[in-house]
C-alpha cells in the first residue's frame, strides 16, 4: 500500500470511528458533533502534510476522549456524564482567526438553552 493510500485509509477509518463513538452521545450532540466533524474532514482534504498530522492527531485524542467518556457513561449511569474537556488558553493561542471563529460558533450552539432534542423525552417515548 502507498504512503498515500495508507493516509486515506487512516482519515477514513479515524473519521468512521468518531462517527461510531459519537452514536454513544445524547441527540443534540450527536448531531452537532457528526455536522461538525463532517464539515472539518471536508476542509482539510486538500492540507498540507504538516497540517495534516496535527489534524489526525487532534482528532485521534478527541476520539480517545470520546471513547473514555462513553465508558464512564455506562459503568457509571446514575451519575451525569460530561462530555469533551476544557480548552487550555495555550491552545487558544495556537489558533488561526479563522478557527477561532469557528470555535466561538460551535461553544454558541453547543450551548444554546433551546436544545434540538429533549433526550429524556425521546428515550421515553421509545419504552
Amino acid at each position: 500500500m502507498s504512503s498515500s493510500a495508507c493516509h486515506v485509509f487512516q482519515v477514513r477509518s479515524l473519521y468512521k470511528r468518531i462517527l461510531l463513538l459519537h452514536r454513544t452521545l445524547p441527540l443534540d450532540l450527536k448531531a452537532l458533533g457528526d455536522q461538525y466533524v463532517k464539515d472539518e474532514f471536508k476542509r482539510h482534504k486538500t492540507a498540507n502534510p504538516t497540517e495534516a498530522k496535527r489534524f489526525m492527531k487532534e482528532w485521534d485524542s478527541y476520539a480517545a476522549l470520546i471513547e473514555q467518556q462513553a465508558k464512564e457513561k455506562v459503568s457509571k449511569p446514575v451519575e451525569k456524564v460530561y462530555y469533551g474537556k476544557h480548552l487550555p488558553e495555550e491552545k487558544l493561542h495556537d489558533l488561526r482567526e479563522e478557527q477561532l471563529g469557528q470555535l466561538h460558533e460551535l461553544m454558541q450552539e453547543a450551548t444554546k438553552p433551546n436544545r434540538q432534542f429533549n433526550v429524556s423525552e425521546d428515550f421515553e417515548q421509545k419504552k
